[in-house]
């Protein structure tokens, strides 16, 4: 089995690697190295799954390019032929998108339809590919569903997600290709993006500086650990969509399709006080914090929280790690990696 991962050298993309290679399949592993932080995290990532892969049978190919290289992405497809193409590679971050729009368009909206067309070409099995919780946008039912509209989002990065979806459909539909969708819940754990709140709150506390805040502490989020998502993932690759017989375009779910498409939650299911979440981190690291209160950022919102059951019934699996779990592991590698 070859499996194309874009964004090896992100968060997501690294742990979805290690596992792969772990299962003894061959791993394509596609990544730019940018700037938007740390580049020798990344460069890390890519030293410890070459490590990896030699405790394990599976095979490593590392391939440097950006989504918006299509030749590069024509070659990386021709002499690899992926079976499968799990797509984790994008501009991250809803404030960063208010700063650098174009960031944005290039890779998550030029750089994925590439993957599509070369999906298209080259006759790809499965494509999965990373979506958001962030496309729930405004909507203030809770906790949310794939069958609910998300025609409202409040960033630009939302909408390139809804947009990746509409994308992704329009090419299950015209051209067979099988594509899952999946809307990530505040993702966190070991090898995380140092712009998280968990990495941000733990470098400062220890560093004896403030963290801040944001809506005053009035925030809930549906954090769902590291682990969890990659067992989700690679389920899901083993399952390819198939075409809804029982979707009614007079009432149609956004979730399913008479295509061979699918979207899903990721999320832990068990929204959290982000003040709770502090609380469980100072006593993790002994400290307590010193807080800055802000106001709500642009394009923020106050609360998440996934319904995984269409998840759970697809792949009999939902994330179950809890927040000290998640936390203490989290605060474990960050000590063995920075001090």
């Amino acid at each position: 089995m070859k499996i194309l991962v874009t964004g090896c050298a992100g968060f997501i993309g690294f742990h979805v690697s290690k596992s792969i290679i772990k299962k003894g399949f061959t791993l394509i592993g596609y990544d730019n190295i940018n700037d938007y932080y740390d580049q020798n995290l990344k460069n890390a990532r890519i030293r410890e799954l070459n490590n990896f892969k030699s405790d394990f049978k599976g095979e490593f190919i590392f391939v440097k390019g950006d989504l918006e290289d299509k030749d590069l992405l024509i070659d990386t497809f021709s002499n690899h032929k992926p079976d499968i193409v799990i797509n984790l590679a994008a501009q991250a971050g809803v404030r960063y998108s208010l700063q650098n729009p174009s960031a944005y368009i290039q890779s998550n909206l030029v750089g994925f339809g590439n993957i599509l067309e070369m999906c298209r070409k080259n006759n790809v099995n499965h494509l999965i590919y990373a979506s958001s919780s962030s496309v729930y946008g405004g909507n203030t039912k809770t906790p949310f569903s794939e069958s609910d509209s998300v025609d409202h989002p409040i960033s630009l990065y939302a909408a390139s997600k809804k947009a990746n979806e509409l994308m992704a459909h329009s090419y299950s539909h015209l051209f067979n290709i099988p594509t899952t969708g999946l809307r990530f819940f505040t993702v966190y754990g070991p090898w995380g993006r140092p712009d998280m709140a968990l990495f941000l709150f733990t470098k400062n506390i220890l560093l004896g500086k403030p963290i801040q805040v944001f809506n005053n502490g009035n925030m809930i989020r549906d954090f769902t650990y590291i682990d969890d998502i990659v067992e989700g993932i690679m389920r899901i690759s083993e399952k390819i969509p198939e075409p809804d017989l029982e979707f009614k375009p007079e009432k149609p779910n956004p979730g399913t399709s008479w295509a061979p498409y699918k979207v899903f939650n990721i999320g832990n299911s068990n929204p959290t006080k982000l003040m709770d979440y502090i609380k469980v981190l100072e006593k993790e690291l002994g400290i307590k914090a010193k807080i800055e209160m802000k106001e709500m950022q642009p394009g923020d919102v106050p609360y998440t929280a996934a319904e995984t059951i269409s998840l759970e019934k697809h792949i009999s699996f939902k994330p179950k790690t809890s927040i000290e779990d998640g936390i203490n592991l989290f605060v474990k590698w960050y000590k063995d990696f920075y001090m």
